[in-house]
């Protein structure tokens, strides 16, 4: 499977073979990461949570918009849910095409799009709180818009 929500620690070798091919001369791989500071709060760790089937679909969206704007690309994305701790890997995107200025531009594209229309949420656990962040929560599908209401759908 190209795209893939997992609660399984992401293997970055396993997501790159799946786009790798003797008519790319580039691939390129973003990993995300769990950091320890973000807007000078130190964080303890993360909480992903998705609605699995309406992810995927949605990742290979995003693929399948990569290959109309990028048609030689080849994209695999995985994304892990569940409690990460500082320097987890969180997601994995490897693009390869024949040349790398269209790999880069293509993966800083999935990434983005991960952002604006997947249904995964992050909360972040800091030293003095925990709080459910920003725009995550403006993709919900859901009526009520509460992230916890997702698995029982």
């Amino acid at each position: 499977m190209m795209f893939v929500i997992t609660s399984e620690p992401i293997l970055i070798e396993e997501v790159t073979n799946k786009v790798v091919r003797p008519e790319a001369g580039a691939v390129v791989n973003f990993i995300g990461t769990v950091r320890e500071f973000t807007k000078g709060k130190r964080t303890l760790s993360l909480q992903y949570e998705a609605y699995p089937a309406m992810a995927e679909k949605q990742l290979e969206k995003i693929g399948a918009e990569i290959k109309e704007k990028w048609p030689e690309a080849v994209t695999a994305i995985t994304h892990r849910t569940g409690k990460l701790a500082i320097s987890d890997i969180a997601v994995v995107i490897a693009v390869s095409t024949p040349h790398r200025k269209d790999a880069y531009l293509a993966n800083e594209y999935a990434i983005e799009r991960i952002k604006q229309i997947v249904p995964i949420w992050k909360k972040e656990h800091w030293e003095d709180g925990e709080e459910w962040i920003g725009d995550q929560l403006e993709k919900t599908v859901y009526p009520t818009g509460k992230p916890e209401e997702m698995n029982s759908l």
